[in-house]
This record gives C-alpha cells, structure tokens and sequence, in this order.
C-alpha cells in the first residue's frame, strides 16, 4: 500500500499571473501567492548561530553548545523562527494537508537558498528528506519533508534522493519530548538503504523544523560515518530555545 500521495502535477497553481496572498487574501505582488506586506512581516531569522541558526543576541557568534560537542551537520539554513505565522502555516501544512502553505514557505525558502548559493554557499549534490515513522506515514498519508525536498529540488535544480534513509523503528512524536528524551528515543531508529551511495557526497537534510537538533545530528552522524563529505541541513523554521544536540 502507497500512502505517499501518486499526483506528480503541483498542488497549487503556481503561474505568471496575479495570485491572492495566501495570509491577508489581497492581491501578491508576483506568482508567489503572498504579498509584500505580508512577507515582510514573516518571522524571519536575525542574528544566530553559525552552525546550528539558534538565534543569538549578536551576529557571527556560535552557541555554546556547539562549541562544547559540535555536531555532525556542518550548518543549519532556516529563513524564519518557530512563531506565528510560520508556526501555525507549518501545523496546517504537516497536519491538515494544507499543501498550499507549505509549497508557499518551499518556494521562499528556495530563494533563501539561491540567495545563499549566489553569496559562496556550497551547493549540495544531493536534497535528502527526514524520513517518517511508518505508522505516522499511514495516518498522515504522506511525509512533509518528502514533499518540501521535492519542491526544492525543482526550484533549486538539485537532485532529491528519498530513497537513502529509512526509518527503522516507529518512534514517538518528538515533540513530546525534552532534549534528553529526543535522543533516547533516536537511538538505532535510522537506517541506510541498501546500496546507498554516500561516500565523498555532500547532502543537505531537508525537515520542516529544527527544535533541539537530535533528528539532524541522528541524521547527520550516520551519513558522516558512511562516508558523507559533508552534511548540512535546510529546514523552514528555528525554535528559538536551545536545547542539547549530541
């Protein structure tokens, strides 16, 4: 049984024309359905991190907690905080099947990105989505860090493989959990498919939200020690609070 979605055509009309703002319902400006008022007003991400975008009080800093145990990611990219509206556009997307929302925050996501590209940041070889839990994948019918990766792929033109990582263990939801428990509750829950091919390759981690990091560096560690030459991890929200990684 398939329960990711089989419709290959985009879930919204995304064309050259006059589109409504998908928050505020007047006229965008552009193709993309949200206007300017409306995406200035966004969250967006001030001064962090350099490796894992917690937000800091100064820019060009690292945390302090990735300076006692760094992770195995080389550098978060998100483009805003967890916080309204992006919290509450991400919830409608992941958990109502809201598809519009989220293809909205890929594509603003994707010119973050190229933004960065043209700016010195590496491009990766590869797009790879966090997996989900099978049973999570049954109830929902479909996995949003598929979905964005897919997306991003096709604004960006970069490979998306979904077929490196699987899910090996049903977990529990992490947001259910503190940071000690995300972990405990990572353990082995993470696999390469066979015959996947990592050595010497750079790939970027694609999920909707970074919280304390124990998927990324579950993720990450497990791609370095198959031979990843680099890991980083493109995600649409930070949570503000910082919490242990290793």
């Amino acid at each position: 049984m398939r329960c990711q979605p089989r419709y290959v055509g985009p879930v919204y009309i995304w064309l050259n024309n006059k589109q409504l703002c998908l928050l505020c319902s007047e006229s965008a400006d552009g193709s993309t359905p949200i206007c300017m008022a409306c995406e200035a007003e966004l969250p967006w991400l001030g001064d962090h991190c350099q490796v894992c975008a917690l937000p800091l009080p100064v820019a060009g800093l690292t945390c302090g907690q990735c300076l006692k145990a760094p992770p195995a990611f080389e550098q978060v990219i998100a483009p805003w905080t967890y916080s309204f509206p992006v919290d509450s556009l991400i919830t409608r997307f992941k958990h109502a099947a809201k598809w519009p929302y989220g293809r909205l925050l890929a594509e603003l996501l994707a010119q973050s990105l190229q933004h960065r590209f043209d700016e010195g940041l590496k491009r990766p070889d590869v797009l790879v989505p966090v997996p989900l839990a099978r049973k999570r994948l049954r109830e929902r019918g479909y996995n949003q860090a598929a979905m964005l990766a897919r997306w991003l792929s096709d604004g960006l033109k970069i490979r998306c493989d979904e077929n490196l990582l699987r899910r090996t263990q049903d977990t529990t939801a992490q947001q259910n959990l503190d940071a000690k428990a995300r972990k405990q509750n990572l353990l082995k829950a993470f696999s390469l498919t066979p015959g996947a091919q990592i050595k010497g390759r750079h790939l970027a981690l694609i999920d909707d939200v970074l919280t304390t990091g124990a998927t990324a560096q579950s993720l990450a560690r497990l791609l370095i020690l198959a031979g990843a030459a680099r890991v980083d991890v493109y995600c649409l929200a930070r949570t503000p609070k910082s919490a242990e990684l290793a």
